[in-house]
């Protein structure tokens, strides 16, 4: 009998999109100071710098260059194959798995191609530049729209969705994640002692050891055959 899966995606997964990583030696993160950025701290403090910071990243994802890849698609064909539940959590704020087809998903760190209003709380999709003159769509205050992402410090998004999967699930795989963002990098503890743990990542991690099994390599190369093999065993 196929289990319920749950699949944990970070921005291993589209690095070979063109999307830039934040934990790499050349990541985003190494360019940008979190506490500059990525607080509600720093919004509170210089909103400009973060507006602009995540403007620029919200640009990038309109180059007609940025497309779901082989590792997306992948998971969207699980998605419809699979003759259980498969659950879809990323921490990646790209809207890649969505292009790919993936529905039963939660981003959990937000979506960069959305705005939240400060003022009304209305999440609404949003493509262009966020201004000091930005209108909310929903409420029409002027001003109080921020990006719709996760910042450190928030809890992440659906985090009671993701635990009843997670307590359902049998088999639970973690791609492209560095496993050191809390809560996602501790799924793989909860789950263990009840599904078949897989991480697939273009390397070990420091979490690698408490996986069942592991597969290293691009994950445009090694999702894609690891998800074959999955549907071909429940045929």
């Amino acid at each position: 009998m196929a289990p319920p899966i749950v699949i944990l995606t970070g921005a291993g997964i589209s690095q070979e999109s063109g999307i830039a990583t934040f934990r790499d030696a050349d990541g985003l993160w190494a360019r940008h100071r979190i506490e500059d950025v990525a607080t509600p701290e720093a919004f509170a403090r210089n909103p400009d710098l973060v507006q602009r910071f995540y403007n620029a990243r919200r640009a990038q994802l309109l180059d007609p260059a940025i497309q779901p890849n082989a590792a997306h698609l992948a998971l969207a064909r699980l998605e419809a194959a699979w003759p259980a539940p498969v659950l879809l959590v990323t921490q990646n704020i790209d809207g890649l798995h969505a292009r790919a087809g993936s529905r039963n998903l939660i981003p959990m760190h937000g979506e960069l191609q959305k705005a939240r209003c400060l003022g009304c709380e209305g999440v609404v999709d949003w493509q262009q530049d966020i201004t000091p003159q930005s209108a909310c769509p929903a409420c029409g205050a002027v001003g109080r729209l921020r990006p719709h992402v996760v910042w450190f410090g928030e809890m992440p998004l659906q985090m009671e969705r993701i635990q009843a999967a997670l307590y359902e699930c049998g088999l639970f795989i973690s791609i492209g994640t560095s496993g050191q963002v809390y809560p996602a990098a501790g799924m793989v503890r909860e789950v263990r002692g009840q599904a078949r743990c897989v991480e697939l990542n273009l390397e070990e991690t420091e979490g690698t050891a408490l996986f069942h099994e592991a597969h290293h390599g691009p994950a445009t190369q090694i999702v894609p055959a690891f998800v074959e093999r999955l549907i071909a065993s429940c045929g």
